[in-house]
């Protein structure tokens, strides 16, 4: 599959300015990259983004924590402290469509790069903030990070064995889910200021982002929907359902069975089954098809309520064989499993399904592999094939290009 030609990028012409660090503003900018635009990075003399020495592994750039999140971009060293420095932050502002920031709330504005007055100065900017917890007091003086944000959210709380400890996400989910509502947000705008010509403030917190995120599990405790009734005396013919707090099920679903982990010979097997007529399907292809006519195991409310007793039926007659002879015949029989895979073993399956995840790069920092970006626009991957930046690699043109009148042409 080949990369879709520069000139028909969705965001071909449309400039970023980002400010941010870390993971969820820089992967918001590689997004943006993919899709066409250009995206400068501003970053700290001397240090750079901070994830620069998030290492092991080591790269070329300082790490390849970094390289996940800025391929596509060019990168400029300005001190924001330096009067100099600013004013060319505030004219990079100036050419942007689109700002990306995550500083502390009242940050950006004490370095000379106050949001409201540089929205109200250039009416067709779209500025993208994010932050931990909101801008509002008791949030804005809360410092965000994702692995605090799943403690805090309750992401943690029901993650993990049901009998062990609370466990966070083996990647930082709550920064990858923000990335993606932000980049929803700042696509909105953009779309919004074609009819309009007004672009606007998009705002969105680690904290609103994973509790999104958790759709089911939160509406839970928020409770069901129910019909009005202005008797309020009336009792319901069924007992109402009530708000119901999650609580760690290690794989399992706290709605569905059986949608989890089950053993077999030599390793567990990922088995959801949605419908009472796959699970006939399910027992059937284990040689026990007398387990869809159990009174206990006939409907998935059922399922769910027996769920102790039927786990372990499952499991007896999946220890005839292994996850990857298991995985087989249910994906042969129409049904959905998976053994559990490695990463790299995970990067083996989507070649072998034809989604081509691999891409070269090829930059400053030397030539290396990155995943490609998930979105596709008519049957092409959208990819930046620039590898991620050197600290100040583009300096100078980049440098000289906000030095020169905004009119002049030949942007680099």
């Amino acid at each position: 599959m080949l990369d879709q030609p520069a000139d028909d990028a969705p965001l071909a012409g449309i400039v970023v300015a980002d400010l941010s660090r870390v993971l969820a503003g820089p992967l918001v900018g590689a997004t943006l990259a993919d899709l066409g635009a250009r995206v400068i990075k501003v970053e700290q003399p001397g240090s750079g983004d901070g994830t620069r020495a998030w290492s092991p592994p080591a790269s070329a750039t300082g790490s390849t924590y970094f390289d996940s999140a800025n391929r596509g971009k060019e990168s400029v060293a300005l001190d924001l402290a330096d009067p100099g420095d600013a004013a060319l932050a505030r004219e990079l502002v100036a050419r942007a469509d689109v700002v990306i920031e995550n500083f502390r709330p009242g940050a950006a504005a004490r370095l000379g790069l106050d949001r409201d007055a540089l929205l109200a100065e250039h009416p067709r900017l779209v500025w993208c903030s994010i932050t931990g917890y909101g801008a509002q007091p008791g949030g804005a003086e809360r410092a965000g990070y994702d692995f605090v944000l799943q403690a805090a959210s309750g992401l943690m709380h029901i993650t993990g064995d049901a009998d062990g400890p609370p466990t966070k996400a083996g990647v930082a989910l709550v920064d990858v889910l923000t990335a993606k509502d932000a980049l929803a947000g700042i696509l909105a705008a953009l779309l919004r200021r074609e009819r309009t010509g007004r672009g606007g403030l998009v705002e969105v917190a680690l904290l609103s982002s994973i509790q999104a995120a958790l759709v089911n599990q939160l509406q839970s405790v928020l409770g069901p929907i129910a019909p009005e009734s202005s008797d309020a005396e009336a009792t319901p013919a069924e007992p109402r359902a009530r708000p119901v707090e999650p609580r760690r099920a290690g794989s399992a679903h706290p709605s569905i069975v059986p949608y989890q982990l089950l053993e077999t010979a030599d390793g567990p097997l990922a088995v959801a089954i949605g419908t009472d007529a796959q699970f006939r399907a399910f027992a059937a292809l284990l040689g026990a098809p007398g387990l869809a006519d159990d009174a206990r195991f006939a409907t998935n409310a059922r399922r769910v309520a027996h769920r102790e007793a039927l786990v372990p039926l499952l499991e007896a007659a999946l220890a005839a064989d292994g996850a990857l002879e298991w995985e087989q015949r249910l994906l042969d029989a129409g049904l959905v499993a998976s053994r559990v895979r490695t990463i790299g073993e995970g990067l083996e399956l989507a070649t072998a399904v034809g989604l081509d995840p691999i891409r070269e790069v090829r930059g400053a920092a030397g030539v290396g592999r990155q995943l490609a970006s998930p979105i596709r626009i008519d049957g092409v991957a959208r990819t930046a094939t620039t590898a991620p930046p050197l600290l100040g690699e583009h300096d100078a043109t980049v440098r000289a290009w906000l030095s020169r009148p905004a009119t002049d042409e030949g942007a680099p």
